[in-house]
């Protein structure tokens, strides 16, 4: 087995979507090459309804997939073809934009004012940019777990580990999207085909990604006077982007660590950007654009 190097710990900044939501992004709207079939991924969290409540009014997509995935919290949601609902915590929703459609999510919270959940965007090949949207929304009593002797869990939500498949399926990019707990100390391999992308968001607790075997963390250049190099644990709204091998390994910190590891097969098409229309041509995206300013953006009722 070729343990995955670590290519780049990447941060994730404060962002304002939305209405005035207030979220942490990890990447997107910007050269996303290591990350396809990925386009980008945001962590809402938030204490304060102030910061969420105001949500994601009417907005168009079309040519990409959107993974909500609520830990805390409701989303209220609804589209141009008639769905409405309410994700609550543990529930995911795997929408497929297609041709295009109009929708809303409105972030809730729980009863003592927490949300929190994530946003990925998966793009489509340009042979599906113009498919029928569809919706997969996925309880989270249906989302199988695995758990291993060590305590070790995997929430399975798209893709297939230790013999587990998850209920998304049918997905363009066949991506594997999975919710990790290892508990502290404990040192764990997962395995991750050698043809993906991949890369993992720590949401709790911290641990290393290389050189697992050791109590420190990846090496990582910092920026100053003089250029030096520490060693630092990966922690909380994190996000590490691995290079090529067949196996994620990761060494818990003290508390445990929790993280998405997320893999997709690379489309190599190129992608050009108008917010929440991704095609693959800018002719395309204008011919986008005037079916919005035309009323003819809906092609599926």
């Amino acid at each position: 087995m070729s343990i995955r190097p670590v290519k780049q710990i990447i941060e994730s900044q404060p962002a304002i979507e939305g209405a005035g939501v207030k979220l942490r992004r990890a990447f997107g709207f910007g050269k996303t090459d290591e990350f396809d079939p990925f386009l980008l991924f945001d962590d809402f969290r938030n204490e304060r309804p102030a910061d969420y409540l105001a949500g994601f009014p009417w907005h168009p997509h079309r040519g990409i997939e959107t993974i909500t995935y609520v830990l805390t919290g409701t989303v209220e949601h609804g589209d141009s073809l008639g769905n409405s609902g309410a994700l609550g915590a543990g529930d995911v929703q795997w929408m497929t934009a297609g041709s295009g459609i109009m929708h809303q999510e409105m972030p809730r919270g729980d009863d003592q004012g927490r949300m929190h959940g994530f946003q990925l965007w998966a793009n489509l090949p340009s042979s599906l940019k113009m498919t029928k949207p569809r919706y997969q929304d996925i309880e989270s009593a249906h989302i199988p777990e695995v758990v291993e002797d060590d305590g070790t869990r995997v929430r399975v939500v798209c893709g297939e580990f230790w013999g587990t498949r998850g209920p998304v399926d049918g997905i363009a990019a066949d991506p594997y999207y999975l919710d990790i707990w290892v508990p502290p100390n404990v040192k764990r391999s997962f395995p991750v085909d050698t043809r993906r992308h991949a890369f993992a968001y720590i949401f709790e607790g911290s641990g290393t990604f290389r050189d697992a075997s050791k109590p420190f963390g990846v090496l990582t250049e910092k920026n100053g006077p003089v250029e030096t190099v520490a060693r630092e644990m990966t922690g909380n709204r994190s996000l590490v982007l691995f290079d090529a091998g067949d196996e994620v390994t990761v060494r818990a910190g003290e508390d445990g660590i929790r993280f998405l590891l997320v893999s997709g097969q690379p489309l190599k098409e190129p992608v050009a950007w108008y917010g929440p229309i991704v095609m693959n041509t800018e002719a395309e995206l204008y011919e986008a654009v005037q079916d919005l300013r035309e009323g003819t953006f809906i092609k599926e009722r």
